[in-house]
């Protein structure tokens, strides 16, 4: 049975240490100036006491909140707690629900405004931390009434979704536009993706070492070669068979071997009037297609940090379009990536 561990803020009840800096001039002596009790929501403490400072220097008093208190009455830990519950399936109705059975009220636009405050911290979070290897894949989630195209980007280093925008993958532009501040801010030198010619035009002109999913990849060559062999002359099955051996096997002069296979077949009569693009003309077409791309498929073997397979991403995904099934609808972008940037992180 799988156990699910959630690590949430810490709240105190009151103070254990004098502020360190004055917010209006940065002093550092202050004088207590009196304290009282406040209610808060919370699912275990009803109240903390809050201390009020005076300022030795702008003569000024500040309040000073327990760790986990803030202005707003909701407590860190609290708002953790609303927005895991949506991020369990829960709708916002559900979670005000579920939270009044503990004794909390707490309205669905509270929760609502908890989860965007949830997305916007995880962006911050990882605005800055340097991510060397990025995963990228694209998705089709429902939205405003129809399909709308997300692009993903994931660290693969720790498999935590770092960003989320409204692009179509087969755009070349839109992805260059989207990836190129994230190359600048973060550092990133590798990405992740799978087989879609925009990727290869995007890394070529961002100087980006690219690994192509060699799922993605042995998949379709599977199904290319399954589909062939039923209509390849037989002296050329064993050249298709060979292909996906060297496929599996990823030797490091795969792509020469993979020339060699390409100069044995007869001249192509496609293009010329009558013909059709026959089974081998196919099979040559595959096998040029896998040699110009082989240092594509070895990145990891020289770079360990590198993942053979884009499965990070893949997964974040795939809690991202769990989600977005159970919701009624996301009504604009920007609820849209709220949502899918919570629901793409791990509950641990």
């Amino acid at each position: 049975m799988s156990i699910v561990i959630l690590q949430l803020p810490d709240v105190k009840y009151s103070c254990e240490k004098r502020p360190r800096h004055c917010p209006y001039c940065r002093g550092e002596i202050f004088q207590r100036w009196g304290g009282n009790a406040e209610r808060v929501k919370d699912p275990h403490l009803g109240e903390v006491w809050v201390y009020r400072y005076r300022c030795c220097q702008c003569r000024r008093t500040c309040r000073h909140y327990p760790e986990g208190i803030e202005r707003a009455q909701q407590t860190r830990r609290m708002r953790a707690i609303a927005a895991v519950g949506w991020i369990f399936g829960m709708s916002y109705r559900c979670s005000s629900r579920y939270l009044s059975a503990f004794g909390i009220s707490l309205s669905r636009m509270s929760i609502w405004r908890n989860v965007q405050q949830r997305a916007l911290q995880l962006e911050r979070d990882r605005q800055w931390n340097p991510v060397r290897v990025l995963g990228v894949d694209g998705a089709y989630l429902r939205g405003w009434g129809k399909t709308q195209p997300v692009l993903v980007a994931v660290d693969m280093g720790t498999g935590e979704p770092v960003t989320v925008g409204y692009v179509d993958e087969k755009d070349p532009q839109a992805v260059k536009k989207f990836l190129e501040p994230l190359m600048q801010r973060l550092g990133v030198s590798v990405i992740v993706t799978d087989d879609l010619s925009s990727y290869k035009q995007v890394a070529q002109a961002l100087q980006l070492e690219h690994q192509i999913c060699q799922f993605h990849v042995r998949r379709w060559v599977g199904l290319a070669v399954h589909e062939l062999k039923e209509s390849l002359p037989s002296e050329w099955i064993g050249v298709a068979d060979e292909v996906r051996q060297i496929l599996r096997d990823l030797p490091i002069e795969g792509d020469k071997r993979l020339v060699e296979l390409s100069r044995q077949f007869p001249p192509s009569q496609w293009g010329r009037p009558g013909n059709e693009y026959a089974p081998v003309d196919r099979l040559r077409s595959m096998i040029v297609r896998l040699a110009n791309n082989w240092a594509h498929f070895r990145v990891f073997d020289w770079q360990p940090d590198v993942p053979w397979t884009n499965n990070p991403t893949e997964q974040v995904i795939g809690k991202m379009k769990m989600r977005s099934r159970i919701v009624r609808g996301y009504k604009n972008w920007s609820g849209m990536a709220s949502g899918l940037m919570v629901a793409g992180v791990s509950v641990a």
